[in-house]
């Protein structure tokens, strides 16, 4: 029978290779979380109704207000999950009468930020 003599570098990674498998490897963070609930403003303009219902009712404006509402939370957060997208309200305009300015009320959100100290962020340490 022959064998074959490992050399030195064949050596060293079958070593790391075995150290890696026995190794637990965990790469968690822990979140923390923060549902919120919110009212976009009324735009600025008077419009027709539909034309203000659609406007205030956008994908962009709601996503723009989700990220206001969990930015404003402070620091690190931001938007985990938009929940629900309310509801919206019109109101006649005082000065032109016949247009409106809606806007929408009650959108669910769910903010998310990196807890301190998980992931190797300490207060105080940098």
């Amino acid at each position: 029978m022959k064998f074959k003599l490992l050399n030195q570098a064949n050596l060293m990674v079958i070593c790391i290779m075995s150290c890696l498998s026995w190794t637990p490897v965990t790469f968690s963070a822990e979140f923390i979380f923060l549902d919120l609930l919110g009212n976009t403003l009324p735009s600025a303009k008077c419009q027709t109704e539909e034309s203000a219902r659609t406007r205030a009712s956008s994908e962009y404006e709601l996503s723009r207000y989700a990220k206001v509402f969990c930015e404003t939370q402070g620091y690190g957060w931001y938007v985990e999950q938009r929940k629900s997208d309310g509801k919206t309200a019109c109101e006649e305009c005082k000065t032109a009468p016949g247009k409106h300015q809606c806007h929408v009320e009650d959108i669910h959100v769910t903010c998310k930020r990196l807890k301190p100290g998980s992931a190797g962020l300490f207060p105080g340490e940098g």
